[in-house]
């Protein structure tokens, strides 16, 4: 009962008040409870021994009489929320071992996250950069960015996607995704980076291009298309064109936001060949600027061999052709500044009504958020005590609250050996079931961050990216897979009756699992929305919130919400 008292009123309470109290109970600490919050050295050997000398002096301090006065502004008006039970961030002694080993892990992880963001960064490399910018007189990717965006910091989708494919390193897919802000209103956008192959269009770029199309569509965001492409990869056009989640399918899209009065902006500040022409001419306004942007589902190259004729990319398909001819576009720009100083303007005409600039109040965390490298677990083979539940995922949905999941689930349980343990696995699955249908169902929005393992069946109904979740992050020290590699040796493998494994096969299979668990071979897949470091999550959180929030201001809704499949 103790440690839900603490919670509830020691650690919630103002710094005043904290102040006072420590000095009339406890004389030997010190005196100025905000001078003790700014040493993050000290607090880690004080505030256990705080916790313990407050429970000895006052074992008697209920909840609900705490007098009135000492309570802050936020706590009068919210006085029923602070009655539960804030858990108990002490970390045992005995565990500290623990702590020390999980924050060289997190070291490590951090440093190899900290090495790939680099390399992705040099998007084609220094001399595809050099071909971009000198002959073909473009902007990077990153620098049209700083000229359309507000000057705040966006939120990056998926950098580390392309990475270490069968076919070989796509950088960030080839394209830059993610969520900003344009003249105050949240927006995705998509930006292609034509130093990564030319702009061409691999597998892995349709995968991103889709996500980014659900995020605005789940959120009801607008979206900008920054269009620089060469159009498909044609060696595997196989993986690109035939089926209902390729290339096709962002067209598709682009079709239903528009029903659903979700603006769709496009720039053309490059060649847009084949099927990329199809971005631009679907979206409600598109810009094109002049000398660099073109559209044709064929090149000068193409015409050549089928007619025999030369012809220019200005002539055939350049933006005097498109802006005074054809009507694919409806803005001519004579530079690429210009064309985002357009595409602001076009952003402040739209019936937007956004929320309120407002102060918020909050409260700062109980610990420094640098602690949580090591929490972050370096075993699998046991959890954090995470504990949601199906009935509270229903009170949430009910109540219109979002949802924040932080998963760690263990891998797979040895199979039963005894009927009491058969029945704790039958009641395990029934509450499973429970719980994937809950989260299934609740209409609010979602966050999952997996701090640990991703395993099995209760990844899902920890709101796992089958159960399409707004947003899922990792930390870089995660693991995603059906069984742990450590454990593979107890499940049944599925082979001929007359065939047995050997202990090589057996090796090769758990060094395979090994390599395709990684938090960086997830993210290279697109099987979430990015890794962020833990002590940056509160503010990536806060960020995804916010931009959640925006949906609720706009004018413009439809009725009937298609459903958008990756």
């Amino acid at each position: 009962m103790w440690n839900n008292i603490t919670s509830c009123t020691l650690w919630r309470l103002s710094p005043s008040f904290m102040a006072s109290r420590i000095q009339t109970l406890t004389p030997l600490f010190i005196r100025n409870y905000k001078d003790f919050c700014k040493n993050k050295h000290t607090i880690w050997t004080l505030r256990n021994s705080l916790c313990q000398v407050m429970k000895k002096t006052v074992p008697t301090l209920k909840c609900n009489t705490i007098p009135h006065r000492f309570l802050s502004n936020k706590a009068r008006y919210g006085q029923y929320t602070k009655t539960f039970p804030v858990l108990d961030g002490s970390i045992p002694s005995v565990c500290e071992h623990v702590f020390e080993e999980n924050l060289r892990n997190s070291e490590a992880c951090i440093q190899r996250y900290s090495e790939l963001l680099c390399k992705v960064s040099k998007g084609g490399g220094e001399n595809a950069i050099l071909r971009h910018t000198q002959r073909n007189k473009k902007l990077l990717v990153r620098e049209r960015l700083r000229m359309l965006l507000d000057d705040e910091t966006f939120l990056e989708l998926s950098p580390f996607a392309g990475f270490d494919l069968p076919y070989g390193d796509v950088p960030a897919a080839g394209c830059l995704t993610g969520i900003g802000k344009i003249c105050g209103v949240w927006c995705v956008f998509m930006a292609n980076d034509a130093t990564v192959k030319g702009g061409t269009i691999y597998p892995i770029s349709v995968k991103k291009q889709l996500r980014a199309q659900q995020i605005a569509v789940q959120n009801r965001l607008l979206l900008v298309y920054l269009v620089d492409s060469g159009g498909a990869f044609l060696p595997l056009q196989a993986e690109l064109f035939p089926d209902q989640s390729h290339g096709g399918r962002v067209f598709y899209n682009e079709a239903i936001m528009s029903a659903m009065k979700i603006p769709q902006v496009a720039v053309v500040c490059g060649s847009c060949t084949a099927g990329g022409a199809y971005v631009p001419t679907m979206a409600e306004e598109t810009v094109i600027v002049d000398k660099i942007g073109s559209m044709f589902l064929a090149g000068p190259p193409l015409v050549k061999a089928a007619t025999g004729e030369d012809i220019s990319p200005e002539d055939l398909g350049g933006a005097s052709m498109h802006s005074k001819v054809s009507g694919c576009v409806d803005h001519f720009a004579s530079s690429e500044k210009e064309a985002y100083e357009c595409v602001r303007n076009i952003i402040l005409t739209l019936n937007y009504e956004l929320p309120p600039e407002e102060t918020l109040e909050y409260d700062d965390p109980l610990y420094s958020a640098e602690e949580l490298l090591g929490l972050a677990p370096r075993g699998y083979s046991y959890t954090l005590h995470i504990k949601p539940g199906s009935h509270f995922v229903q009170l949430c949905s009910q109540r219109s609250i979002p949802i924040l999941f932080l998963q760690n689930t263990a891998p797979h349980a040895p199979e039963p050996t005894s009927l009491s343990q058969a029945e704790d696995h039958t009641n395990r699955l029934k509450a499973q079931a429970s719980m994937m249908a809950a989260v299934a169902c609740a209409a609010v929005p979602k966050i999952t961050l997996v701090i640990g393992g991703c395993y099995g069946n209760e990844s899902y109904a920890m709101c796992g990216r089958s159960f399409d979740p707004n947003f899922l992050f990792l930390w870089p020290n995660a693991r995603v897979a059906l069984v742990d590699s450590k454990h593979i040796s107890t499940f049944p493998q599925a082979r001929d009756d007359d065939c047995t494994g050997d202990d090589s096969e057996l090796m090769h299979l758990k060094e395979k699992l090994e390599e395709e668990s990684s938090a960086f071979h997830s993210s290279a897949r697109l099987w979430d929305d990015g890794i962020i470091l833990p002590q940056n999550s509160r503010k990536v959180i806060a960020q995804c919130l916010t931009i959640m929030k925006q949906q609720k201001y706009q004018i413009a809704s439809l009725q009937h919400n298609p459903v958008i499949r990756l």
